[in-house]
Formats: C-alpha cells, sequence, structure tokens
C-alpha cells in the first residue's frame, strides 16, 4: 500500500504510481530523510515497502536521475546530489504553484472558504 505523505496529498487519484512514488520521494528528500550524499533505498526495498513493481519503482527513480536529483553509482546504488534538495524545491514550488495552486484557489472559491480562516486553521465559510 502506498503511503501519502505531505506531497502526494495533493496527487490525483488516477496519476499512474510511479508518478505517486516519485512524490514520496522527493517528500523525503525535501524533509532531510535522505540528504545529498545519501543513499536512497533499493528499487527491491522501496517496492516492498510500498507495494509496488520493482520496475514502477525503477521508472520513479530513473526521472531523478534524468533530472539530476541522484547519481548511480554502479554496484552500489542511487546516492543524492549536492544541491538536489534546493533544485528540487524550486522545481516543486513551481508545479504546485502552476499545476495545484489554481485549482485549489478555485475549489476554496467555489465552496465559499475563507482563505484566511483556512490558514489560521479556523475553516469557517466566507
Amino acid at each position: 500500500m502506498l503511503y501519502y505523505g505531505t506531497m502526494t496529498a495533493l496527487e490525483h487519484e488516477d496519476s499512474p504510481v510511479y508518478l505517486k512514488l516519485r512524490a514520496i520521494i522527493a517528500a523525503a528528500i525535501l524533509r532531510g530523510e535522505y540528504r545529498a550524499g545519501d543513499q536512497l533505498p533499493s528499487v527491491r526495498a522501496l517496492a516492498a515497502e510500498h507495494g509496488a513493481n520493482p520496475l514502477t519503482v525503477a521508472k520513479a527513480y530513473q526521472s531523478f536521475q534524468d533530472d539530476g536529483y541522484v547519481e548511480v553509482r554502479r554496484g552500489v546504488g542511487m546516492f543524492v546530489v549536492a544541491g538536489a534538495v534546493e533544485r528540487l524545491r524550486t522545481a516543486e514550488r513551481e508545479r504546485f504553484l502552476t499545476g495545484f495552486w489554481p485549482r485549489v484557489r478555485d475549489h476554496i472559491a467555489l465552496l465559499g472558504l475563507d482563505p484566511r480562516a483556512l490558514l489560521d486553521g479556523s475553516h469557517e465559510v466566507a
């Protein structure tokens, strides 16, 4: 079963599993669970932990490699590269502001919610 952490709460249920896994890994990196130089779990270990197909995990990992956030050391594993956190945070902010925020803002307006009340936790209707 996939764990939906802070970043993945915004993922659609119909999002491909590899994108959900990518979001889980991204959130772990941004929370500091994996720092520059740290090794990520093996494909098999992450697949077992989340009940996913190893090929799906490999696809998620490949996307991090393609984006330059991790490097593969043959025979050893995959490691977070220096500067990955800052670059990943920038990319995720942009993704949130252009992809998620407009839909969230529109949904808040549609439901007649007060954005200030949402921010302070009172959840009152506008």
